[in-house]
């Protein structure tokens, strides 16, 4: 028995060798790639970037960069005692006549920007254009000779895990390349109206902004913008602006120095399934206009606020940024057509896109919407010294606006509704971000003046089968729609 076991276990050790062997052998067939030919190549092509601008009081360059420089070059660049401070960022080349994309706080406020090639030239470059929306910003260099042009790839190809490249100016310190996978994409971190970031853990720092990210074809796919971190180097989690989003944003800079986007004066939100719910949509599909600005082509085309937009020229709309992003990128000018969900029924909707304001003002638009969608009536009701009232099936409590309610929480006169003044802990009113002191103006698309208000139209509600109740919700003069469900008696 002891000679069989010693000759099994001889064969088991065996055994065990060659599948190991077996299953190495595919691995080492797969080793990871060099970059080395693909760097070479693009090297040539990417830019460090240098502004200079005015100081600000109390403030140093080290300080900002989150670190603590031993490095002698690093010391001369982020000199706290220069009278002028010096920002670092990076670039690529798109057009061998000059011209170089990079990001909008890499040369904000600048009075001088510096670009140095890969050859170690400075050359002086002028300000284009920029766009704040998208941290996008166009500079250009006057060369003897035509310089070496990036190509810009499709960065709606790339998949999660493909491998890319970011080459850039950490630090101050040119020409650095690192590599890493794409780790996300569709990424929103509130920087901007039109977020749709690749996020990936190829080591990017400060110093890299405005620098390409590219596949491995050696393609532009996305700009280098943001990093997720907690002591202002990497942590693997970075942020790059994808390429496709900024084709709009280059055309408008090179032929007009700016950004001129379409707009058609509407609010919108995410759908939710008890949004639709409420508006009795029978699948969760499109986005909501919470409201509709005065003057603007979608007011005189009489979208209204609580329509729900399923389509922009044929295409399905199921994201707020994607359709923020449709609308702006379409010519002024042009007519567009809507369908929307209103009343339990599609309808269809042509309005020409206008162009978009400077800087709309949320606090008159807010104002205007909470006016223009409630319906007419006759008289508004006298306020008067009221309790507040307990909502049990919505699980709040709300107050009508005497004079003492709207001064207790800051509310303009005009105001019009009832004011939370009570939430149940762990309700699904609280869920959706109700609290005390939001105004509400609405529910179901009905204007509300008092409790009685509130309570015929939650009991309307009970009797469609305690469906949830829509609520246009005004958050520091900022409306937005919140589907409450009701709470179950069982």
């Amino acid at each position: 028995e002891t000679g069989k076991s010693v000759v099994m276990k001889g064969l088991f050790n065996i055994l065990a060798a060659a599948g190991l062997l077996l299953w190495c052998a595919p691995v080492r067939a797969q080793a990871l790639p060099s970059f080395a030919d693909l760097v070479e190549k693009l090297q040539p092509s990417v830019v460090n970037i240098s502004t200079t601008h005015k100081p600000q009081e109390d403030s140093s360059n080290e300080e900002m960069l989150g670190i603590e420089s031993t490095n002698p070059r690093i010391k001369d660049y982020f000199n706290p005692q220069n009278p002028q401070q010096l920002s670092l960022g990076s670039g690529f080349i798109i057009d061998g006549d000059g011209y170089i994309i990079t990001n909008n706080h890499v040369i904000d406020q600048a009075e001088e920007i510096t670009v140095t090639l890969a050859d170690n030239r400075q050359l002086t470059a002028r300000l284009v254009g920029r766009d704040g929306k998208t941290d996008i910003a166009l500079i250009k260099v006057e060369a003897s000779e035509k310089l070496p042009a990036v190509k810009l790839g499709d960065s709606d190809k790339i998949r999660v895990g493909d491998w890319v490249l970011a080459i850039g100016n950490p630090f101050g310190l040119g020409g650095s390349v690192t590599a890493g996978i794409v780790s996300a994409k569709s990424r929103d971190i509130e920087a901007g109206p039109y977020d749709n970031f690749i996020q990936t853990d190829a080591s990017i720092n400060q110093g890299s902004s405005g620098g390409p990210m590219f596949n491995l074809d050696g393609e532009v796919i996305g700009i280098n913008t943001a990093i997720f971190s907690t002591n202002g180097g990497s942590m693997g989690i970075g942020f790059a602006v994808p390429v496709n989003l900024t084709h709009f944003v280059i055309e408008q800079l090179k032929s007009k120095g700016k950004v001129e986007r379409g707009w058609i004066g509407i609010k919108i939100q995410p759908n939710s399934g008890d949004i639709a719910h409420s508006l009795s949509q029978q699948a969760q599909r499109g986005v909501i206009v919470s409201s509709v600005s005065e003057g603007s082509s979608a007011k005189a085309a009489g979208i209204e606020a609580g329509d729900i937009i399923l389509s922009f020229d044929g295409q399905p709309i199921d994201d707020t940024k994607n359709f923020s992003r449709m609308v702006a990128e379409t010519e002024v000018g042009k007519t567009i057509n809507l369908e929307i969900w209103r009343d339990k029924q599609i309808r269809k909707i042509s309005l020409p896109v206008m162009l978009m304001p400077e800087e709309p003002s949320l606090y008159k638009e807010a104002k205007e919407e909470n006016r223009d969608t409630a319906p007419l009536v006759e008289a508004v009701p006298e306020r008067q010294n009221a309790p507040d009232g307990l909502i049990d099936a919505l699980e709040i409590s709300v107050a009508d606006l005497t004079p003492e309610i709207l001064n207790k929480y800051s509310l303009s006169n005009d105001a019009r509704g009832v004011v939370v003044t009570g939430v149940v802990p762990g309700s699904d009113a609280e869920l959706k971000g109700l609290s005390v002191g939001r105004l509400i103006t609405q529910i179901d698309k009905k204007a509300i003046f008092d409790i009685n208000d509130v309570k015929t139209y939650v009991n309307d509600a009970k009797i469609e089968n305690n469906r949830p109740v829509l609520l246009l919700v005004n958050d520091n003069n900022v409306p937005h729609y919140v589907a409450v469900k009701l709470k179950s008696n069982e």
